[in-house]
Protein backbone atom coordinates (compact mmCIF):
# COMPACT_ATOMS: atom_id res chain seq x y z
CA UNK A 1 0.00 0.00 0.00
CA UNK A 2 1.20 3.49 -0.83
CA UNK A 3 2.03 6.20 1.37
CA UNK A 4 -0.86 8.35 0.02
CA UNK A 5 -3.53 4.91 0.06
CA UNK A 6 -2.60 4.55 3.90
CA UNK A 7 -3.26 7.79 5.06
CA UNK A 8 -6.63 8.14 2.91
CA UNK A 9 -7.50 4.60 5.15
CA UNK A 10 -6.10 6.03 8.24
CA UNK A 11 -7.61 9.95 8.24
CA UNK A 12 -10.84 7.77 7.73
CA UNK A 13 -10.42 5.70 10.96
CA UNK A 14 -9.43 8.55 12.46
CA UNK A 15 -12.09 10.67 12.12
CA UNK A 16 -14.80 7.59 12.70
CA UNK A 17 -12.86 7.15 15.77
CA UNK A 18 -13.06 10.92 17.04
CA UNK A 19 -16.92 10.86 16.19
CA UNK A 20 -17.51 8.65 18.73
CA UNK A 21 -15.79 10.00 21.09
CA UNK A 22 -18.19 11.62 23.66
CA UNK A 23 -17.21 15.22 23.29
CA UNK A 24 -16.01 15.60 27.72
CA UNK A 25 -13.77 12.19 26.68
CA UNK A 26 -12.20 14.56 24.05
CA UNK A 27 -11.40 16.93 26.54
CA UNK A 28 -10.02 15.00 29.02
CA UNK A 29 -7.84 13.33 27.10
CA UNK A 30 -4.04 14.99 26.55
CA UNK A 31 -4.56 16.67 29.49
CA UNK A 32 -0.99 16.83 30.95
CA UNK A 33 1.88 14.43 29.58
CA UNK A 34 1.98 11.43 31.54
CA UNK A 35 4.84 11.41 34.25
CA UNK A 36 6.71 9.28 32.46
CA UNK A 37 7.37 11.34 29.61
CA UNK A 38 8.54 14.06 31.53
CA UNK A 39 11.58 12.54 31.40
CA UNK A 40 12.47 13.44 27.92
CA UNK A 41 11.93 17.20 29.20
CA UNK A 42 14.98 19.32 30.12
CA UNK A 43 13.89 21.70 33.16
CA UNK A 44 14.88 24.58 30.36
CA UNK A 45 13.71 22.69 26.88
CA UNK A 46 11.40 25.34 24.87
CA UNK A 47 8.68 23.11 23.58
CA UNK A 48 7.13 22.81 20.54
CA UNK A 49 3.27 21.97 20.02
CA UNK A 50 1.33 22.37 17.19
CA UNK A 51 -2.73 23.42 16.37
CA UNK A 52 -4.82 20.18 16.16
CA UNK A 53 -7.47 19.94 13.28
CA UNK A 54 -10.66 18.44 14.55
CA UNK A 55 -9.92 15.05 14.28
CA UNK A 56 -6.14 15.29 15.48
CA UNK A 57 -4.94 14.52 19.30
CA UNK A 58 -5.22 17.91 20.88
CA UNK A 59 -2.18 19.33 22.09
CA UNK A 60 -3.83 22.63 23.56
CA UNK A 61 -3.83 21.61 27.22
CA UNK A 62 -0.10 20.35 26.53
CA UNK A 63 0.63 23.95 25.69
CA UNK A 64 -0.87 25.25 28.98
CA UNK A 65 0.24 22.72 31.09
CA UNK A 66 4.46 23.41 29.77
CA UNK A 67 4.10 26.82 30.14
CA UNK A 68 2.73 26.85 33.70
CA UNK A 69 5.39 24.56 34.25
CA UNK A 70 7.91 27.36 33.15
CA UNK A 71 9.00 26.56 29.57
CA UNK A 72 8.41 28.45 26.71
CA UNK A 73 5.85 27.63 23.93
CA UNK A 74 6.44 27.74 20.07
CA UNK A 75 3.90 26.90 17.58
CA UNK A 76 4.97 26.14 13.66
CA UNK A 77 4.82 29.28 11.48
CA UNK A 78 4.33 29.68 8.17
CA UNK A 79 4.88 32.84 5.53
CA UNK A 80 3.57 31.46 2.76
CA UNK A 81 2.16 27.94 1.51
CA UNK A 82 5.49 27.31 -0.24
CA UNK A 83 7.58 28.74 2.70
CA UNK A 84 9.60 26.35 5.18
CA UNK A 85 8.28 25.85 8.60
CA UNK A 86 9.40 27.56 10.87
CA UNK A 87 8.97 28.41 14.73
CA UNK A 88 7.59 30.73 16.96
CA UNK A 89 6.73 32.14 20.59
CA UNK A 90 3.61 31.02 21.41
CA UNK A 91 2.79 33.28 24.77
CA UNK A 92 -1.07 33.13 25.17
CA UNK A 93 -2.18 29.40 25.14
CA UNK A 94 -4.92 30.33 27.14
CA UNK A 95 -6.55 33.06 25.39
CA UNK A 96 -4.79 32.39 22.01
CA UNK A 97 -4.59 36.36 21.87
CA UNK A 98 -0.88 35.95 19.92
CA UNK A 99 -2.50 33.94 17.02
CA UNK A 100 -3.28 35.25 13.76
CA UNK A 101 -5.11 32.59 10.62
CA UNK A 102 -1.56 31.38 8.56
CA UNK A 103 -1.51 30.23 5.08
CA UNK A 104 -3.24 26.80 5.84
CA UNK A 105 -6.22 28.47 7.76
CA UNK A 106 -4.46 27.00 10.99
CA UNK A 107 -3.88 29.81 13.52
CA UNK A 108 0.05 30.71 14.35
CA UNK A 109 2.16 32.90 15.52
CA UNK A 110 2.59 35.99 13.90
CA UNK A 111 4.97 37.64 11.72
CA UNK A 112 6.25 39.33 14.60
CA UNK A 113 6.87 37.09 17.32
CA UNK A 114 9.94 35.80 18.51
CA UNK A 115 11.60 32.63 16.43
CA UNK A 116 11.87 29.75 18.70
CA UNK A 117 13.78 26.42 17.59
CA UNK A 118 11.92 23.47 20.13
CA UNK A 119 14.33 21.50 22.07
CA UNK A 120 11.58 19.09 22.80
CA UNK A 121 8.45 18.55 19.76
CA UNK A 122 5.12 17.01 20.05
CA UNK A 123 4.35 16.34 16.71
CA UNK A 124 1.20 15.19 14.80
CA UNK A 125 0.29 12.20 12.51
CA UNK A 126 -1.59 10.23 10.85
CA UNK A 127 -0.20 7.13 11.75
CA UNK A 128 2.36 5.26 13.59
CA UNK A 129 4.36 2.14 14.33
CA UNK A 130 5.75 0.82 17.74
CA UNK A 131 9.02 1.33 16.94
CA UNK A 132 8.91 5.07 16.19
CA UNK A 133 7.87 5.35 12.54
CA UNK A 134 5.25 8.41 11.61
CA UNK A 135 2.90 8.51 8.91
CA UNK A 136 2.42 12.34 8.12
CA UNK A 137 0.33 14.51 6.37
CA UNK A 138 2.34 14.17 3.36
CA UNK A 139 4.11 17.47 3.21
CA UNK A 140 7.53 16.75 4.67
CA UNK A 141 7.28 19.87 7.14
CA UNK A 142 8.48 18.29 10.17
CA UNK A 143 10.73 15.61 8.48
CA UNK A 144 12.95 18.80 6.97
CA UNK A 145 12.68 20.22 10.53
CA UNK A 146 13.86 17.82 12.71
CA UNK A 147 16.20 16.44 9.82
CA UNK A 148 17.52 20.46 9.79
CA UNK A 149 17.48 20.39 13.62
CA UNK A 150 19.10 16.91 15.07
CA UNK A 151 19.52 17.39 18.46
CA UNK A 152 15.43 18.15 18.56
CA UNK A 153 13.20 15.03 21.13
CA UNK A 154 10.61 14.41 18.56
CA UNK A 155 7.24 13.28 20.01
CA UNK A 156 3.89 12.00 18.62
CA UNK A 157 0.36 12.36 19.68
CA UNK A 158 -1.72 10.44 18.42
CA UNK A 159 -5.03 8.41 19.35
CA UNK A 160 -4.41 4.34 19.26
CA UNK A 161 -6.53 3.67 16.22
CA UNK A 162 -3.45 5.47 14.17
CA UNK A 163 -1.30 2.04 15.21
CA UNK A 164 -0.09 0.20 12.05
CA UNK A 165 2.06 -2.48 12.07
CA UNK A 166 4.16 -1.28 9.51
CA UNK A 167 4.37 2.03 7.31
CA UNK A 168 6.67 2.80 4.01
CA UNK A 169 9.41 3.91 5.22
CA UNK A 170 12.06 6.57 3.20
CA UNK A 171 15.09 8.23 3.44
CA UNK A 172 14.07 11.02 4.56
CA UNK A 173 11.47 9.98 7.00
CA UNK A 174 12.69 11.14 10.88
CA UNK A 175 11.75 7.98 12.97
CA UNK A 176 10.03 9.72 16.91
CA UNK A 177 11.73 9.53 19.92
CA UNK A 178 8.81 8.54 21.45
CA UNK A 179 4.58 8.52 21.09
CA UNK A 180 1.87 8.88 23.02
CA UNK A 181 -1.57 7.42 23.10
CA UNK A 182 -4.58 8.18 25.51
CA UNK A 183 -3.66 4.09 27.02
CA UNK A 184 0.00 4.17 26.61
CA UNK A 185 3.44 5.18 25.83
CA UNK A 186 5.55 4.04 22.89
CA UNK A 187 9.19 4.70 23.60
CA UNK A 188 11.59 6.26 24.00
CA UNK A 189 13.34 5.05 21.05
CA UNK A 190 17.11 4.95 20.93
Amino acid sequence: MTKDELRKQLRAARREHVAALPASMRTLVFMRPPAPLLKLVPDDAIIGLYRATATEAPAASYARYFLEQGHAIALPRFADRRGAMEFARFTDPFEESDLENGPFGIAQPSATAEPAAPDVLFVPLVGFTTNGARLGQGGGHYDRWLAANPGTTAIGLAWDTQLVDELPIEPHDVPLSAIVTPTRIYGPFA
